[in-house]
């Protein structure tokens, strides 16, 4: 069976982009309604990439990162993983809520709960863009968040899809809080969220948004 994911064409991605970014406006205006203070969020990067290249680009399997794992429910199925790099959740914490985020040597629990929910937010605002645009109904479990070695926690959780593809659709953000990207007093922080639809939502997904038509390049 051809790979929809790998084989997606241009077309495809821009539209994936255009998703990503009212996700990311949308996460950005929960995230300050929450605080209490402006943070702002861009997307930088929209792509397919292969199982194999995930562990490595977010540092190695060895590694420390904070994942959020939240399965898709309703008209279309999947999972969706957001991904953080242990120093740049940390950091996050520290300028979101006044946290060092850690204590004796790891991930507070506090820590670990504002990192849960940012996660869920970015999952629950990427979903709401996409729904926005197909018309689906759509819901996420209650998130599930990780601290460990990126090969541990991303073979687990890659597992369930590797089945039916090959490929995840990465999506690259940096979350900036104070909402000012030119200050260079704030730290941005950078996250990965990789969806991973079932084949046959994938297929649903741009049969709704009309590209269909445009097939692969």
């Amino acid at each position: 069976m051809k790979d929809i994911i790998r084989d997606m064409s241009d077309f495809h991605l821009d539209v994936l982009r255009e998703i990503s970014n009212i996700g990311a406006g949308n996460a950005a205006t929960a995230l300050s309604q929450l605080l209490g203070k402006p943070v702002n969020m861009r997307v930088s990067r929209v792509i397919p990439m292969p199982f194999n290249d995930v562990t490595e680009y977010v540092g190695g399997a060895e590694n420390l990162v904070t994942t959020v794992f939240s399965r898709i429910d309703g008209d279309i199925t999947g999972n969706m993983l957001f991904v953080m790099g242990a120093a740049d959740g940390g950091a996050l914490v520290r300028h979101m809520a006044g946290d060092n985020g850690e204590g004796d040597g790891e991930l507070s629990e506090f820590a670990q709960s504002v990192l849960q929910e940012v996660g869920n937010i970015l999952s629950g605002s990427y979903l709401t863009a996409l729904s926005d645009f197909t018309g689906f109904d759509l819901r996420t479990s209650v998130p599930c968040l990780c601290v460990d070695m990126a090969g541990a926690i991303l073979s687990f959780g890659l597992m369930e899809t590797g089945k039916s593809s090959d490929y995840a659709i990465l999506i690259d953000a940096e979350i900036l809080p104070g909402g000012n990207d030119q200050n260079g007093d704030v730290q941005s922080s950078s996250g990965h969220i990789f969806l991973l639809p079932d084949p046959e939502s994938f297929h649903r997904i741009f049969f709704a948004l009309g590209v269909h038509r445009y097939g692969s390049n």
